[in-house]
């Protein structure tokens, strides 16, 4: 497995990297986003552990460039504490947020976690809603013939719903099934990944037809 580390900070990247070479990863180090962007696109690393603060070009603005394309796993880092920091980063499409400081072993642990959902957190059959359809074997997500730019994360909380039509799961449940038992996110993350995936799949976000909000419950697709 490949993790690019982009941090401008010489002493945690040189940390995090031998850490990550410890726990079996092959890594790749840049100190800005350009340069992160070139070794991206040569590596094509299965992993991206992105600061937001770096000079010129943000994380925020690498992450962005990266998820018109690509679904790559990212892992913000960030002495940015706040919620809404959390949330912007989430809302961009980073599958986990860590705050500085942070412990190398708890970073580790992240890492595999979002790889090991990454790669198993769809079944195989197609699935079609309308003129929606979500197809885990290609990891696309088509709508009216459009794709969908989604994160790994988002695809997943979609497909899962979509396949299971008509049932209400709770915030709880599906921090289980879709981010697993070993995740460490809240459930303020499946509001914030219910919100994106309303702005690109209904028709007016602000009144859902197909992600619907059982108030006091959780969510359900609408078929």
């Amino acid at each position: 497995m490949k993790l690019l580390i982009i941090d401008d900070e010489p002493t945690l990247s040189e940390t995090v990297e031998t850490r990550m070479r410890r726990e079996g990863f092959t890594t790749f180090v840049a100190d800005s986003a350009e340069e992160g962007m070139r070794l991206y696109r040569r590596v094509k690393p299965d992993l991206v552990i992105l600061d937001i603060m770096l000079p010129q070009r943000s994380g925020y603005d690498f992450c962005r460039a990266i998820r018109k394309d690509s679904n790559t796993p990212i892992i913000f880092l960030s002495a940015r504490s706040e919620e809404r920091d959390r949330v912007k980063g989430l809302e961009l499409g980073a599958d986990d947020y860590v705050i500085k400081p942070f412990n190398l072993s708890e970073l580790a642990a992240r890492v595999k976690a979002v790889l090991r959902r990454s790669a198993g957190d769809t079944a195989s059959e197609a699935v079609e809603k309308g003129d929606l359809k979500i197809d885990p074997r290609t990891h696309e997500a088509m709508l009216a013939g459009s794709k969908l730019n989604l994160s790994p994360k988002e695809f997943a909380l979609l497909y899962f719903l979509a396949r299971n039509a008509g049932q209400v799961f709770s915030r709880d449940a599906l921090l289980d099934r879709v981010w697993g038992k070993d995740a460490f996110v809240n459930e303020r993350t499946v509001d914030v990944h219910i919100r994106w995936l309303r702005s690109v799949i209904e028709t007016d976000p602000h009144e859902p037809s197909r992600l619907i909000t059982i108030r006091g419950v959780g969510y359900k697709f609408e078929a």
